[in-house]
């Protein structure tokens, strides 16, 4: 059965892909501002309210992590207010409520995979502001809500992500100095969003609360330029880079803190969708060569 699906967020990494993931599962209403502003709550009412949706999809955040060190307030209304009134206004509609949620929720002390049931500790803004958002759907009155945290998204849409930094920088610089110590799973926006459409049609109340959701296979930050120029270089992308170095992260000192370790534990999702997500190697490769064939010189 069809449903209508309100997608927040529509122009983001996730968001572009969800347009089209999930058109065999309903009618689509994506919005993003100006005409659903996170940081604008009465909007978010509006919008809900004039669309009555079965399915609400929060796919927008404030992502910027250092700056958020300087703008915490902002963080705070989109990250944790704008999640608390979906929550309110999903149970006002019976809505079924799908946040995107962050791995920067924990710490990166552990030294095994992060379970959705590990205690959180955010180390900055936006993963503190991130956490909120959690905590206030998880006290709204909406029972029937799936979180998926997520880490080191990149895709071919939005702005910018580390993939599109790195093949700007490689085309510049003949030395880029990457962060080594610090590890986490790269994430394909795709894969992340033909997850949450393969989640569609089982959702219910069996299957609410938070889950985990990553590329299999985890990387440093230096592991994942490797790969980056590594595969585009088969590409025949114009790069001038030749040397990339290894650093701390106290050779790169930056607003907020990040966590050493946040790597996710996906069991839980794999078991409900009964296989495991693919490894990011696989899906960085086929995420470059659809992005450098649709805009060779990535003008």
């Amino acid at each position: 059965m069809s449903k209508l699906i309100l997608l927040v967020g529509g122009n983001g990494q996730v968001g572009k892909e969800l347009q089209k993931t999930l058109k065999p599962y309903g009618n689509i209403i994506a919005l993003a501002r100006p005409a659903i502003d996170l940081s604008q709550p009465d909007t978010l009412v509006r919008a809900i309210g004039q669309y009555q949706p079965q399915i609400i999809i929060n796919a927008a955040a404030y992502t910027a992590v250092d700056k958020a060190e300087s703008e915490p307030e902002l963080a705070e209304i989109i990250n944790a207010t704008a999640p608390k009134i979906l929550a309110q206004e999903a149970a006002k509609q019976k809505a079924f409520l799908i946040h995107i949620s962050t791995d920067y929720v924990f710490d990166g002390k552990n030294y095994c995979p992060y379970q959705e049931t590990d205690a959180t500790n955010p180390l900055n803004v936006y993963g503190t502001t991130k956490l909120s958002g959690e905590q206030a759907i998880l006290h709204s009155r909406c029972s029937d809500f799936l979180i998926l945290r997520t880490a080191w998204v990149f895709g071919a849409f939005g702005k910018s992500n580390f993939v599109k930094t790195m093949l700007r920088l490689g085309k510049e610089r003949e030395e880029i100095r990457v962060v080594a110590d610090q590890i986490g799973s790269p994430s394909w926006a795709k894969d992340i969003a033909e997850t949450i459409a393969k989640l569609i049609p089982r959702l219910s109340s069996e299957i609410t609360g938070i889950y985990h959701y990553t590329n299999s296979g985890v990387a440093s930050w230096y592991d994942f330029a490797v790969a980056i120029f590594e595969e585009v270089q088969q590409l025949g992308f114009p790069l001038q880079v030749r040397r990339i170095v290894p650093i701390t992260t106290a050779e790169y000192p930056t607003q907020a803190r990040r966590p050493a370790y946040s790597v996710l534990s996906c069991a839980k999702i794999a078991a409900i969708l009964g296989t495991h997500a693919p490894h990011w190697r696989q899906r960085l490769r086929k995420m470059l060569w659809e992005l450098i064939t649709n805009c060779p010189l990535l003008e």
